[in-house]
């Protein structure tokens, strides 16, 4: 790649085409893809030159030599940013990017749909025990209808924790659906969850009053096991528990036991804390239990557009605007100045 190029890297990992179609639009940005085994050192050649790095999200793909940490910065000394290609940003250390002068970007709302969707559908199919019917019709014969029966969830209680783009989209769907929606996010002011359609009400509260708890929160310190066997205590007897956010923010020893003493009387689950979990994980044996691979927000069509918005932040962001999805606000003044050093 020519050194007067804006240089682009990305690994060889999976990406709907649009973001190299977009790239490749450019004339002064040069984007280069390296594999993540079998050649480490082609890697680390364009790593070390890059001035955005477009990072996979995905902490169980991507090996973690090639996480934006403290290393790997100090390895790239014309680095600028690191663009998440997804909404979470679990292989970025955030504060080491800080003080490096290094923005982080995210997708946010690229995927909101298709999680939003992902979400009611996992409301709908443990509530109407649908997992469970299908696995009887494929295995016996003669058993009643009555067995495998379910609720209705019109005129039931979701609880959202968390109502930014996927939230406010769940929210949505699930008044199509007459369901009562309530929402807490420290983040968002009671006027501000009212406009985007839900009640607000206190964490406490929500999970009190819920039939429904949907996890739509980030993944960080604040939010690490937030739901733990306390917090699935306080939980409603017999209410169902539903995350599409991020592994590790619900203790999942604690959601099993909840679910064997009967306490909760289902789950939809497509977070994990290894993805994807060992086939004799304890909640893929439960019949309860809606289990998928993060697939939540992988369709073609969200697919497609995470990648369409990351090139185009990209894009922006080296012609000298600022990003829309910034992560770290808080960079920006130690990224103009190594900007202007850098790229002039």
């Amino acid at each position: 790649m020519s050194k007067l190029q804006k240089r682009v890297v990305r690994s060889d990992l999976w990406i709907a085409p649009a973001f190299d179609e977009r790239l490749a639009s450019e004339r002064d940005i040069a984007l280069g893809i390296f594999p993540v085994r079998g050649n480490s050192a082609a890697a680390w050649d364009m790593l070390s030159a890059a001035h955005v790095y477009h990072i996979s999200a995905a902490k169980d793909e991507l090996p973690q030599e090639f996480f934006a940490r403290a290393e790997l910065l100090a390895r790239c000394p014309d680095l600028l940013c690191v663009s998440a290609g997804g909404a979470g940003y679990d292989t970025v250390d955030v504060d080491a990017c800080t003080k490096a002068g290094v923005l982080v970007v995210n997708q946010a709302g690229g995927n909101a749909i298709s999680v939003a969707e992902h979400t009611l559908a996992m409301v709908l199919g443990v509530s109407r025990r649908m997992i469970e019917g299908d696995r009887r019709m494929r295995s016996e014969i003669g058993y009643s209808r009555e067995d495998v029966m379910g609720h209705e969830i019109c005129g039931k209680t979701i609880g959202l924790v968390g109502i930014g783009h996927i939230g406010s989209r769940v929210a949505g769907l699930a008044r199509a659906f007459g369901l009562e929606v309530i929402a807490t996010d420290p983040f968002l002011s009671h006027e501000e969850i009212t406009r985007r359609g839900a009640q607000p009400v206190s964490f406490d509260e929500l999970l009190a009053r819920s039939d429904f708890v949907s996890l739509h929160c980030p993944r960080d310190a604040s939010t690490m096991k937030l739901m733990n066997a306390d917090t699935f205590g306080r939980m409603k007897k017999g209410s169902i528990f539903i995350t599409t956010a991020r592994g590790g923010i619900h203790d999942e020893a604690a959601l099993v036991q909840a679910l064997r003493s009967g306490h909760l009387a289902g789950a939809g689950v497509d977070v994990w804390d290894q993805e994807p979990p060992p086939l004799d994980h304890p909640l893929l044996g439960m019949d309860t239990v809606f289990a998928t691979y993060h697939v939540a927000g992988v369709t073609h069509e969200s697919r497609g557009n995470v990648a369409a918005i990351s090139a185009q932040q990209i894009v922006d962001l080296l012609a000298g605007q600022r990003p829309p999805r910034l992560i770290n606000p808080e960079a920006l003044p130690a990224y103009e100045k190594r900007r202007a050093q850098i790229l002039g």
